[in-house]
């Protein structure tokens, strides 16, 4: 699994911290985007431009063919974990356009997942913002391989994402110019 924080690419504001919260952990990243919140709140909505900023070696992929986004909205999707098929389903919780949304988790491998993305609006560029709260199953066990793997794999997920995402605004910032 390559450590994409380890990348000279990475966005020099891109941040990340996971640390200990209620009965489980709080993942929070911020990157500056320079594109309007509307644009990039109309990629971050639609559920299929997450293969597009999810590592290759989480093997995603999304069972729902909807592009519509609304609150009460569900998501079917399967990655791969250590090779084990996982699924995951996650309901649009809030829906604020094109200023936040939520999303949890219905099925999946956490006890809890609560991802929420805001997008404040600075001129012409936008200030993203992710919380995750979520909750490892097996109590001290569940402890033992956040520690172990978990934490790190989210780590590289959303500096992956990072990544991927300067990438797509990169190309929509050529296309403009054209």
């Amino acid at each position: 699994m390559p450590t994409s924080c380890k990348s000279s690419n990475l966005p020099t504001d891109f941040r990340i911290k996971i640390e200990s919260y209620e009965k489980g952990y709080r993942l929070e990243t911020f990157q500056y985007l320079p594109i309007t919140c509307e644009r990039a709140f109309v990629f971050f909505q639609n559920p299929k431009n997450l293969f597009d900023i999810t590592p290759d070696w989480l093997d995603f992929r999304m069972v729902t063919n909807s592009e519509k986004v609304f609150e009460g909205a569900e998501y079917d999707y399967y990655i791969r974990w250590f090779g084990v098929k996982l699924k995951w389903r996650t309901r649009i919780q809030t829906y604020n356009p094109p200023y936040d949304f939520t999303d949890i988790q219905i099925v999946g491998p956490y006890t809890k997942w609560e991802h929420t993305h805001i997008f404040k609006e600075q001129g012409n560029s936008t200030q993203m913002f992710d919380t995750v709260v979520y909750r490892i199953p097996f109590s001290y066990l569940g402890r033992a391989v956040h520690g172990l793997f978990v934490k790190n794999q989210l780590q590289d997920i959303f500096c992956y994402r990072a990544l991927k995402i300067m990438e797509w605004v990169k190309r929509v910032k050529n296309e403009d110019s054209k």
